[in-house]
């Protein structure tokens, strides 16, 4: 049976959803991608629960995951049978490896899980993940155009989104796992608090690994992401 053409599709990074890694963020989140079903979320001092969920809204419909191709449609023609096929041969073209570690920090105006240390192997699966699969996505319209431009990117970055349907590749990519969304209208003790929070549940996570692309999809506009399926890197 042919399965149905989401609106878009995605490429992440995934913890297993039978890991601790998994476990973690979907709580964080307070919403697991794999069941598309609600979860309670931590209990953060000084937010109320209301306040918690509306600060982690944004991050929650993408599911839990660092983007490593961003949001896209498959070309005309394209059918997801054919993106499998080509995540699970891309997959086979790369090795695992261990991941640098993650620790809670700032970026711009959201918190996120960043990598420590050198990240020039996932800024290598990034790379491989656009330029590999670009054949299969859809150019982007020019009303997408025209919004992606309004964060006033820079030549450069246009000149990405053009080529590849975002700005933030290759050079310009931050490997992170998205934590909340803008902490404008948090006072410095509320932040504190959340990044406390953050760094309490998942600081003490054991080692992981990327040894797995992680395909996601949003069914319908607007609609919240579902991870569909794994597909293996090379031990």
């Amino acid at each position: 049976m042919t399965e149905p053409t989401a609106y878009r599709y995605a490429v992440y990074y995934a913890p297993a959803p039978d890991s601790p890694w998994w476990a973690a963020g979907r709580q964080w989140l307070g919403r697991c991608a794999a069941q598309d079903r609600p979860l309670a979320q931590p209990t953060v001092p000084g937010l109320t629960a209301a306040e918690f969920s509306a600060l982690t809204a944004a991050p929650r419909r993408y599911g839990w995951h660092a983007t490593l191709k961003a949001p896209f449609a498959l070309s005309e023609g394209v059918s997801l049978t054919t993106l499998r096929a080509a995540l699970r041969e891309l997959g086979q073209s790369l090795t695992a490896f261990a991941m640098p570690t993650l620790r809670v920090a700032r970026l711009d105006d959201f918190l996120a899980l960043v990598p420590q240390g050198s990240a020039d192997r996932l800024q290598a699966v990034a790379a491989a993940c656009v330029t590999q699969l670009n054949a299969l996505s859809a150019p982007l319209s020019a009303a997408e155009l025209q919004r992606r431009r309004q964060a006033q990117l820079t030549p450069e970055q246009d000149q990405m989104l053009v080529r590849w349907g975002y700005p933030y590749v290759m050079e310009h990519f931050r490997f992170h796992c998205s934590l909340t969304g803008p902490l404008n209208g948090l006072s410095s003790i509320q932040i504190d608090a959340v990044q406390g929070a953050a760094e309490s549940l998942f600081h003490k996570l054991p080692a992981c690994r990327l040894d797995t692309l992680a395909l996601f999809a949003e069914p319908t506009p607007g609609a919240d992401f579902l991870l569909l399926d794994h597909f293996g890197l090379r031990p």
